[in-house]
């Protein structure tokens, strides 16, 4: 891969990481706010399955918006990475960057970008089963629910 074409990858799959944090994370603070009202105007909060899914809803919401926070600070690596010249220097940047931080053991080799990016992408999978768990928990909780 060209220098320019790693940088220009980096930099978009950056762009992408903070929209695919970000609206994930704004469904969930909204839903979380208005979802105890929602429920106790049904009367549902007097079923216990509400209440579970009250919890459950808000237990996938704290997953949602944890693994929202790590694909941000993944975004501020690959942004990191598309600031060096080629891909090498790029990911070693990252790897001392860690390091430093105390989150990862010293490499003595870098991975390429599209390993990065494959471990990443298993992030996003992460937050998008968790956001399904919230807004079937959420629904469960304020609008299925028999009163």
């Amino acid at each position: 891969m060209s220098d320019d074409a790693y940088q220009r990858k980096a930099a978009a799959f950056a762009a992408m990481l903070v929209n695919q944090a970000a609206w994930p994370a704004a469904i969930v603070i909204a839903g979380d706010s208005i979802a105890p009202l929602v429920a106790s105007a049904r009367g549902a909060l007097t079923a216990p399955l509400a209440v579970l899914a009250l919890l459950v809803a808000a237990a996938s919401a704290v997953v949602v918006l944890g693994l929202s926070v790590l694909l941000v600070f993944d975004a501020l690596l690959f942004r990191l990475m598309a600031t060096h010249g080629d891909e090498i220097s790029g990911g070693a940047a990252v790897d001392d960057l860690l390091s430093r931080m105390r989150l990862k053991p010293a490499s003595l080799t870098t991975r390429p970008l599209d390993e990065r990016i494959a471990g990443t992408r298993r992030l996003l999978a992460r937050q998008r089963i968790a956001f399904a768990v919230f807004v079937v928990a959420f629904l469960t909780a304020g609008f299925w629910m028999p009163r």
